[in-house]
């Protein structure tokens, strides 16, 4: 493992078809297509360093109460409800552009379209299929939005752990309406390097997670009520493409606690 792991997993795509992950490697790898600047990655390798030093209070996925800074929302799916809390501070984009299509309805009645157990389920699709959605800026703003989609978030205190919620990608820096939530529920702990991962989330990552989806997609949000109904959606039965053999929907998204950007 790396000692900072800022970029991972070009081969991993989440837009596409692809498989589970390599069975959830955990080695790092740097990507063909880093889009940060070599300032930012300078100042993410001085963020890592600093979170290897850090105690859980850093880490606000690792508390379930939503602080003033957060925001928090709640996912009314054909499966039960999803309370989830978002971290605008370190993921504005994607925060933004979440609760924005959340109040629209932009959401609404959009599925589940591919669900794999012991690694995630993916939504925000509207056409279902996995190859639609655009975000909140498409054709709007292009010093965020390039047309392929807004720029990767990357901290070093949010991770792929047991009931994050990240976006989708197609790549560094594609992200437009999809996102996924992590359900694997293996125990990944004494496999992280604690010279790349702080001990706090080596200790969370012993619950489950993704962590060779760190570095590589930006996470937004935690769940903090209701992996019993994400695991309920991701034992459900599919076919070849992964996708639900029922329909599982998102009703209605519902905003407990917005946020003013």
């Amino acid at each position: 493992m790396k000692k900072f792991i800022p970029f991972v997993l070009a081969t991993t795509l989440f837009l596409g078809a692809c498989s589970k992950s390599s069975d959830q490697e955990t080695s790092t790898s740097s990507s063909t297509s880093q889009s940060s600047s070599s300032s930012d990655t300078n100042a993410l390798s001085a963020q890592y360093a600093e979170a290897l030093k850090a105690d859980s209070s850093a880490f606000p996925q690792l508390s379930e109460t939503v602080a003033d800074n957060e925001a928090q929302v709640i996912l009314h799916t054909s499966s039960g409800d999803i309370s989830i809390k978002l971290f605008p501070e370190y993921a504005p984009l994607a925060v933004e552009n979440f609760l924005t299509h959340a109040k629209a309805g932009y959401y609404d009645g959009v599925i589940f379209h591919r669900v794999i157990q012991d690694f995630m389920i993916q939504g925000g699709d509207p056409l279902g299929n996995g190859t639609g959605g655009e975000s909140i800026w498409a054709g709007k703003d292009d010093s965020i939005d390039s047309g392929r989609g807004f720029a990767n978030e990357i901290s070093a205190y949010l991770y792929n752990i047991r009931g994050a919620l990240a976006m989708a990608n197609a790549g560094a820096d594609t992200n437009g309406s999809q996102f996924f939530i992590n359900q694997n529920t293996q125990d990944f702990s004494s496999r992280l390097d604690p010279e790349g991962f702080p001990a706090p989330i080596i200790e969370a990552y012993k619950n489950g997670g993704n962590p060779s989806l760190d570095g590589g997609y930006t996470v937004f949000g935690q769940v903090i009520s209701g992996m019993d109904v994400v695991d309920s959606i991701a034992a459900t039965d599919t076919d070849d493409s992964d996708k639900p053999m029922t329909d599982i929907t998102i009703n209605s998204i519902e905003i407990v606690k917005d946020y003013a950007f």
